[in-house]
């Protein structure tokens, strides 16, 4: 496994041209050269040459971070910040009392079956799958829609008898693990996750952008990633989509849309729309910008988060609409912390709880 002295030349490709300055939604807030990329890549390459130590003031600066990957896609030398934060937090937090409780409590022993029990409580109210489906499908559902059975509720009634879902007992995604700096249940959980991936499939389907994310940087960990044969990753937005599926809202309603930073594309978005009525589209003011809430961030970092996410609210309510909608569990969160803080009355929802729950099919 790697450490933060294997990407030392990488970090030495960072020209400090401020590119990532420019669009890091915390240095708009507190421009401190230690936020953006660069000043923490100035650090981090002092530590890989025995000019600094890992601290814990380095350590804080590792945790101000959104891991929305703005840097990454802005970066002219191209250079996989989150990547390397992961394996910087790692040589950290390994050998410290409070790292170990975190790797202790993120264990497959723990983690992973406290998040099995939830699923077995919630299993009498989930609906059972369809097995005669024209299309076969692999659903990776993500540990928040495996401990709520909201979603498959929804999935089954969007899709009825037209999906055959294939639902493998998945390990979590990995990205709470690549966040605190525990590379090897990252990677033991990637692997355990490929291996479930062999079959024969047109998708693999996620419920959360996050997951979605995740999934598709495991060749940048772990060689084993060529396991994965079906074709494309999607959402269940982008089988909506192309299906044949058309809504007409209850009652007339305005919405606005936030993309999660983790989402490919939100081309379905407008496909949806044209098939829906009733449904007054108004785009929010950077309607990809982040949410704020970005998993133990907000934990780590309240203040910035709220300040974030207060934001976002405030483009949230000049559009006066009635339901924001987004397609990430953590992003409903942030939402929801932002139009708190306001006192807005728009509504958080995801996109299959508003087609299932305010549209009717027609």
């Amino acid at each position: 496994m790697k450490t933060l002295k294997d990407f030392e030349k990488e970090l030495q490709k960072c020209s400090k041209c401020g590119m990532c300055e420019s669009v890091c939604p915390l240095f708009k807030i507190d421009p401190n050269d230690c936020i953006a990329s660069k000043g923490k890549f100035v650090m981090l390459y002092g530590v890989t040459k025995g000019e600094l130590k890992l601290s814990k003031n380095i350590n804080k600066y590792l945790d101000k971070c959104l891991k929305c990957e703005k840097c990454n896609k802005f970066c002219p030398a191209g250079i996989d910040v989150c990547q390397i934060l992961s394996h910087a937090k790692h040589d950290y937090v390994k050998n410290k009392p409070f790292g170990k409780l975190i790797f202790l409590l993120q264990s497959k022993l723990i983690f992973s079956n406290i998040i099995k029990l939830a699923d077995i409580i919630t299993k009498p109210f989930r609906p059972k799958k369809n097995k005669n489906g024209e299309k076969t499908v692999i659903y990776f559902k993500g540990c928040v829609n495996r401990i709520i059975p909201n979603t498959d509720k929804y999935i089954s009634k969007l899709f009825r008898k037209d999906i055959n879902i294939i639902e493998p007992d998945f390990d979590c995604c990995g990205l709470p693990f690549l966040t605190e700096g525990n590379m090897e249940r990252f990677i033991e959980s990637a692997k355990s996750n490929l291996d479930k991936f062999t079959t024969d499939a047109e998708y693999i389907v996620t419920d959360c952008a996050s997951c979605e994310s995740t999934l598709m940087s495991y060749p940048k960990y772990i060689d084993d990633a060529a396991k994965i044969k079906v074709r494309t990753f999607v959402n269940w937005g982008d089988l909506i989509a192309e299906s044949k599926l058309r809504f007409k809202a209850k009652k007339e309603l305005k919405i606005t849309f936030h993309k999660p930073c983790h989402l490919k594309s939100d081309d379905f978005f407008e496909k949806i729309l044209e098939k829906s009525e009733g449904i007054k589209y108004i785009k929010m003011k950077d309607y990809d910008n982040c949410c704020g809430f970005a998993g133990s961030f907000a934990l780590k970092n309240p203040k910035l988060s709220r300040i974030i996410s207060k934001r976002k609210a405030q483009a949230i309510n000049e559009t006066g609409a009635d339901y924001v909608i987004t397609t990430c569990p953590s992003c409903i969160l942030g939402l929801r912390q932002g139009l708190m803080l306001t006192g807005s009355k728009t509504k958080v929802v995801s996109l299959l709880e508003f087609l299932c729950e305010k549209c009717n099919f027609v």
